[in-house]
């Protein structure tokens, strides 16, 4: 009996030790995947248009290859000739979304290159910040 009674302690704190560690391990949390966007392409060249036919646009697919929600976090234009259009709600992994980009000819009449700069919540330093580019040519008005 005696030895059990010194025995005991050793056993008491040995438990407390194994549940203190389990609900430590419990409480931390699992690491966070992270969010990765990948575009379809990040030109587009709409070739010759007219200066009085209104604006153009094209659309910039996108894909979060991650494995957390990609947000959006800006889209904003070169000039304001250009607008762009993004998703406010974040993309689930695996899922796509569309950066779309309007430009005005009118009064341009010309070659232009116009950028818009994308910035996302990705956590890989070229994807952070996205830059894409629309060109051509507006045909004055006669």
């Amino acid at each position: 009996m005696k030895t059990n009674m010194k025995k005991l302690p050793f056993i008491i704190s040995a438990a407390l030790l194994s549940a203190a560690s389990l609900t430590l391990n419990a409480a931390k949390p699992q690491a966070a995947g992270e969010p990765a966007i990948e575009f379809a392409q990040t030109s587009h060249d709409f070739g010759t248009i007219a200066e009085k036919g209104g604006p153009v646009k094209h659309e910039f697919i996108f894909t979060n290859t991650g494995d957390a929600p990609l947000m959006v976090l800006t889209a904003s234009a070169s000039c304001g000739c250009t607008r762009p259009e993004y998703p406010k709600k974040p993309i689930a992994p695996g899922k796509s979304g569309k950066i779309k980009v309007t430009y005005l000819p009118e009064g341009r009449p010309g070659e232009f290159t116009k950028t818009v700069t994308v910035k996302t919540n990705a956590k890989a330093k070229n994807q952070k910040k996205v830059t894409l580019k629309i060109k051509g040519f507006v045909n004055p008005a006669k």
